[in-house]
Order: structure tokens, then C-alpha cells, then sequence
């Protein structure tokens, strides 16, 4: 049962990781999932550099790296989870489990503070998996 929750949060974080992945490459071309409701602010983000890049950037260059960044980090705790699913005799679940628990929190904490309901219920649903599996690991 164990393995199993591990893999099932590892595989609903894998989902919103590679969705936004595709998204963000799909934005590259033709932006409309991840990009501003006014196309003037997309346009102004392409004119206005980055303070901190000296102006070798703009910031949508930074926001498609940012969201490229942030899938990347979502698909590392996913393939961690499923990596953990798969070799639970042989892990010290006494850290991962935690640690899969707590990074699902803080995502969480960013869901509800600054996302949108979807990836909100997503990682809710993968960080309970998470911490089903630590308290089960317990007993």
C-alpha cells in the first residue's frame, strides 16, 4: 500500500509537471495558456528588461524560464516519489517520505497563495498520497 500511494502522488505530480512543460513550450510559439488574458502585457513583458540580467534578458524570456524551471522541479519530485514507489524495501523511507511530505506542502502553500484551483487540488491530492504512505511507514 505503501508503494502505492508513493507511486500514485509521484504520478499526479508527474502529470502537473509535464503539463506545464508542454504548456510553457507551447506558449514559445503561439502564447495563450500561460501567458497574460492582454496581449499588451505579454508585449510589454518582451520590452522590458530584467534589472538583475544587466539587461541581457527580458522578462518573458524570464517568466518562460521560470515556468520551464519550476516543471523541471515538479518532474524531480515525481520521478523521486516514483523512484521511491518502486524501491520501497530497499529505501531509508524515514527521509524520503518526509521529504517528499514537505516539499508537497510547500507546493501547496504556493498553490493556494498564488496558482489556480487545478494545480491546487493536484498537489493536495499528491502530497496526501505522500503523507498516507509516511504514516502508514510508521506503524
Amino acid at each position: 500500500m505503501i508503494a502505492t500511494l508513493l507511486i500514485l502522488g509521484g504520478t499526479v505530480f508527474g502529470v502537473l509537471g509535464a503539463l506545464h512543460a508542454v504548456y510553457t513550450l507551447l506558449d514559445l510559439h503561439n502564447p495563450r495558456r500561460l501567458a497574460p488574458v492582454d496581449p499588451s502585457v505579454a508585449h510589454a513583458m518582451a520590452n522590458s528588461a530584467l534589472r538583475l540580467s544587466g539587461g541581457r534578458t527580458d522578462m518573458w524570456r524570464a517568466w518562460i524560464g521560470f515556468n520551464f524551471s519550476h516543471s523541471l522541479g515538479v518532474l524531480m519530485v515525481a520521478g523521486l516519489a516514483l523512484w521511491a514507489g518502486f524501491r520501497i524495501k530497499m529505501l531509508p523511507v524515514g527521509i524520503i517520505m518526509p521529504a517528499l511530505t514537505l516539499i508537497g506542502c510547500v507546493y501547496e502553500v504556493l498553490a493556494l497563495l498564488y496558482w489556480f484551483r487545478i494545480p491546487a487540488i493536484g498537489v493536495a491530492i499528491g502530497t496526501g498520497c505522500f503523507a498516507a504512505a509516511w504514516v502508514l511507514s510508521l506503524r
